[in-house]
């Protein structure tokens, strides 16, 4: 029986919540934009970088790309900042893609990247961008890509200090 104070009867104390729903598109390069991840190893690759993902406590929607660059559609956990897991990401998966053969010895990803907010509602529309990504760079380069979403994401940018 929970007693309070003047012999009232105390509300039972209820556990607060942390919830949250932080839906993120994620893109990065190889460095200079290298066309390391080919059709052989490109797979391999995105499904060693969903494992770090939810190692690291973030739901992994998608990931996918060309030889260059990836694109992640990713839940953020609540408990961890975007550039703490980008970081993890990138740094894992580069060590690995050393691994897997002498002619990645010198794979890198560029040293930043861009990660634009999405609204949960939008989802689908992200997860199929993702999916065409052969399709869009048929007639559209990396950086007339990061562009676009640049712009329609009204991020400002200086050029000199995108691209590595």
């Amino acid at each position: 029986m929970n007693i309070g104070v003047g012999g009232l009867k105390a509300r039972p104390v209820a556990m607060p919540q942390s919830l949250s729903l932080i839906l993120i598109h994620v893109i990065f390069s190889t460095k200079d934009r290298r066309p390391f991840i080919d059709h052989a190893n490109r797979q391999a690759l995105h499904a060693y970088m969903a494992t770090i993902a939810r190692n690291e406590g973030a739901e992994c929607y998608r990931i996918g790309g060309v030889e260059d660059h990836v694109h992640l559609a990713i839940r953020l956990p609540r408990t961890m900042a975007v550039a703490d897991l980008i970081r993890q990401i990138k740094a894992s998966s580069s060590s690995w893609m050393k691994e897997q053969s002498k002619d990645l010895a010198v794979f890198a990803w560029q040293r930043g990247y861009a990660c634009f907010s999405i609204s949960p509602q939008y989802r689908q529309e992200l997860l199929e961008y993702i999916d065409n990504q052969e399709e869009h760079h048929r007639s559209r380069t990396f950086q007339e890509e990061l562009r676009v979403f640049l712009s329609k994401y009204e991020v400002d940018y200086d050029e000199a200090y995108v691209w590595d």
